[in-house]
C-alpha cells in the first residue's frame, strides 16, 4: 500500500507540473496569436487516453508519463512535422513571429515552473511554518555510517562548524559538505576540537552514502518487524534498551555495533520498563538483528526550532527558498558533469524520484516535493540541448545576435540529435534505478 501511495503522489505531482509547464507555452502562444495545434499532458504515441478538439487545438491526455507537449504551428519540435515547414509561412505560425515573441513562447513553461515553486514555498511556509533541528541541540552527538567513519568522524562527535562556519540546521550539514564542496568539518570529541579534512576522493563515496550522519539517540523501542524475535521474547514498545549481554549501552549505534558480532547467537537484552529493569533472552537473526525499530521522532530527544510566518513574511521567505534550491540544484548538476566525483553513478530516474515521496500521504511534504521538482524541471528544460526549451532558446539567441536564422534542415538534424541524447540519458538514469533495486 505504501508503494501505491508513493506512486500516486508522484503521478499527481508530475501531472500538475507538466500541465502548468505547457500552460506557460500555450499562454504566450495565444497572447501573440500563434496557432496551437495540440495541447497534451503526457505523450501519446499510437493512441491517446482522451482527446477533444476545440477550435484549432486538440486537447488530450497521453498514456506515457514522460512529460507533455504543446504543438505550435510553424516550428520544428518533437513532432518532426517537416511537411508543414515546406509550405509558405503563415501569419499565425511560430516562424512568422518576431524573435522576442518566439523567445517568450519558448521560456513560458520554465517561467511558470519557477513562479509555481516560489508560490508553493510561500504558501507552505505560511500554512505550516518551518521546523528543524538546530545543530547545537544535537546533545548526544552524531551516529556515523561507514563513509563518515572512513572520513574520520566518530560516533558521538558533536559537529561545531563546517569550513569553520556554523550550520544552523543539522539536516543541511550533508548538503554543505557535498554540494558546497566543504574542505573540513570541525567537531568536539572528548572535550577537544578536532578538525576533519574532506578530501576530493571522499566526494564519490559521500554521494553514494544513504545516511552519512544521523543524530545519536538512546535506544527506545518504537516498533517491530514481522517475525521479530524481540517481540516474541516479550519486548514492548517504549522499552528502553540499556544493556546487551550484561554490557551497558546507552545509544542505538552502540547496540548495533555490538550486535554485528552476535549474528545468530543467544543474546540477553536488558530494558527499563516503568522504572523496572527486565532482561529477555532470545536468539538474534543470522544478520545480527532483533527485529526492532528505534524511536525516530526527534522531538522526544531534542528541542526543535519552529518558525512561524505571517502572510507578508512568507512571500519573501518562499522566494528566497526557491532561489536557494535552484542554486543548490545547479551546483549538483556541476557535480554530475565532474567525472572525478562519479556523481553520474548516482543519477536516478522515475523510481528514485518517486521514492522521495513519503509512504503515507502528507500534503506538506507533497507540496514541497512538487516545488522542488518544479525547479528541477525548469532548470533541466533550460539546458542547451536541442529538443528541450533551452535548445530552442539557444538557437533563438543566436538568431537575435547574428540576425540569421538557423536553416530548417539544420534544425531537423539538431532536433533528432537532441532527442537521441535525451533518450540515452533517460535510459541511463532509469537503468541506474533498476541496478540499485537488484543490489538491495
Amino acid at each position: 500500500m505504501s508503494v501505491i501511495i508513493q506512486i500516486a503522489q508522484f503521478l499527481l505531482s508530475l501531472s500538475i507540473l507538466v500541465f502548468l509547464h505547457e500552460i506557460g507555452h500555450f499562454a504566450f502562444a495565444k497572447l501573440f496569436r500563434t496557432r496551437v495545434e495540440k495541447f497534451y499532458i503526457f505523450f501519446n504515441p499510437w493512441f491517446s487516453l482522451f482527446k477533444k478538439k476545440i477550435g484549432d487545438t486538440e486537447y488530450g491526455i497521453g498514456w506515457l508519463p514522460l512529460g507533455g507537449y504543446v504543438k505550435i504551428s510553424g516550428m520544428i519540435d518533437e513532432s518532426m512535422d517537416k511537411e508543414q515547414m515546406k509550405k509558405p509561412p503563415q501569419p499565425w505560425e511560430f516562424r512568422s513571429k518576431p524573435p522576442y515573441q518566439r523567445l517568450l513562447i519558448m521560456v513560458g513553461g520554465v517561467l511558470v515552473n519557477f513562479l509555481l515553486a516560489m508560490f508553493i514555498y510561500s504558501t507552505t511556509l505560511y500554512v505550516w511554518g518551518e521546523q528543524y533541528l538546530p545543530t547545537k541541540n544535537v546533545k548526544y552527538g552524531i551516529m556515523c555510517d561507514s563513509v563518515a567513519l572512513d572520513i574520520g568522524l566518530r560516533n558521538g562527535d558533536k559537529i561545531l562548524t563546517v569550513d569553520h562556519v556554523e550550520i544552523e540546521n543539522f539536516n543541511k550539514i550533508f548538503h554543505d559538505v557535498v554540494v558546497n564542496s566543504a574542505r573540513s568539518i570541525q567537531v568536539e570529541r572528548d572535550g577537544r576540537v578536532v578538525d576533519i579534512p574532506i578530501l576530493e576522493e571522499h566526494i564519490a563515496p559521500l554521494l553514494k552514502s544513504e545516511v552519512f550522519i544521523a543524530t545519536r539517540i538512546p535506544f527506545i523501542v518504537d516498533d517491530f518487524s514481522k517475525d521479530s524475535p524481540a517481540r516474541t521474547a516479550g519486548l514492548l514498545v517504549n522499552d528502553k534498551v540499556v544493556a546487551l549481554n550484561d554490557m551497558e549501552i546507552e545509544f542505538f549505534d552502540e547496540f548495533r555495533t555490538k550486535m554485528s558480532d552476535l549474528k545468530g547467537q543467544e543474546v540477553a537484552v536488558t530494558v527499563i520498563r516503568d522504572g523496572e529493569s527486565i532482561t529477555h533472552t532470545f536468539k538474534a537473526t543470522d544478520d545480527g538483528k532483533i527485529g526492532v525499530w528505534p524511536v525516530g521522532d526527534l522531538s522526544r530527544f531534542f528541542e526543535l526550532q519552529r518558525v512561524e510566518y505571517s502572510f507578508f513574511q512568507a512571500i519573501p521567505a518562499g522566494i528566497s527558498k526557491g532561489f536557494g534550491n535552484a542554486i543548490s540544484y545547479l551546483k549538483q548538476l556541476r557535480l554530475i558533469f565532474t567525472p572525478k566525483t562519479k556523481a553520474y553513478e548516482s543519477l536516478g530516474g522515475f523510481i528514485k524520484i518517486g521514492s522521495f515521496f513519503p509512504k503515507v500521504w502528507d500534503w506538506r511534504v507533497f507540496w514541497e516535493m512538487t516545488a522542488l521538482l518544479s525547479i528541477i524541471l525548469a532548470i533541466m528544460n533550460l539546458l542547451p540541448i536541442p529538443a528541450l526549451d533551452g535548445g530552442h532558446v539557444m538557437f533563438l539567441l543566436y538568431e537575435i545576435v547574428s540576425g540569421r536564422k538557423p536553416g530548417d534542415k539544420f534544425m531537423e538534424y539538431a532536433q533528432i540529435a537532441g532527442m537521441l541524447l535525451l533518450l540515452a540519458l533517460l535510459l541511463y538514469a532509469n537503468g541506474n534505478d533498476v541496478v540499485q533495486l537488484f543490489r538491495k
